[in-house]
């Protein structure tokens, strides 16, 4: 956690994420590229392993080829997935009339006047409006103490736990109490999340935020509440 100017607190995961992500996982994959190239041989002669042809092609190289190309293949696999962890790293800067939520080359600011709560839901920061909206829900992998002493540092209200976390209920399609158009929307990101479609997800949470419901996730299951005060199917508000 470091401080930059004008009093703002900044939580990343910091240089040495980074060189872990972007020599680590190289490093890595070149020595499980060496390994699977000193098992090619008995790989190529099992007919469900995956990628048949590329294990055929190295046990018939020479060695010295052959384990220079399988290091160099993974090495590369192991840049790929550094590239994708740097861009999915999760920078949080909070002042105290703001933060900002920072991300893949974007970045978005709340007010601190429209925050009335901020806490984490597991490893998902979550900051609330004071109707009981979700202003931001970001996950991350960031430090949680980290992140609490961010905040608290600059006299936002740091809650323990989800205020609300009675109040949700598990999507099951076409039960009632959701506002009109919210069981469709539920349905179209309920297959966004099965196939992991990350920015359509994200963009019917806000569809649906702005129906008033709010969602949470648990693995692959939808769970859902109103914004209280926000009418539900019946036309009863909660």
């Amino acid at each position: 956690m470091t401080t930059r100017g004008y009093g703002d607190t900044v939580v990343s995961g910091g240089a040495g994420e980074l060189v872990l992500m972007w020599a680590g996982f190289p490093l890595l994959g070149a020595g499980l590229g060496a390994a699977l190239t000193a098992a090619s041989g008995w790989l190529a002669g099992l007919p469900w392993f995956p990628f048949q042809g590329w294990f055929k092609l190295l046990a018939r190289l020479p060695d010295e080829r052959a384990y220079a190309g399988g290091a160099a293949a993974l090495a590369l696999v192991g840049l790929i997935v550094a590239y994708l962890g740097t861009r999915e790293r999760l920078t949080v800067t909070v002042g105290r009339a703001g933060v900002r939520l920072h991300r893949d080359g974007h970045g978005r600011d709340v007010a601190r006047a429209g925050v009335a709560g901020v806490f984490l839901d597991g490893k998902t920061l979550v900051l609330l409006d004071a109707e009981g909206g979700e202003l931001a829900r970001e996950k991350s992998d960031l430090d949680q103490g980290r992140l609490r002493a961010a905040f608290t540092g600059q006299g936002w209200p740091w809650l323990e736990q989800d205020p609300h976390r009675a109040a949700y209920r598990r999507w099951v399609e076409g039960l009632p109490g959701l506002p009109a158009g919210a069981d469709a929307l539920l349905r179209a990101r309920q297959r966004a999340v099965e196939a992991d479609r990350g920015g359509e997800v994200r963009e019917l949470r806000e569809e649906l935020g702005r129906l008033g419901v709010v969602v949470r996730d648990d693995g692959k299951r939808q769970y859902w509440r109103l914004v209280p005060g926000q009418p539900d199917r019946d036309g009863d508000r909660r």
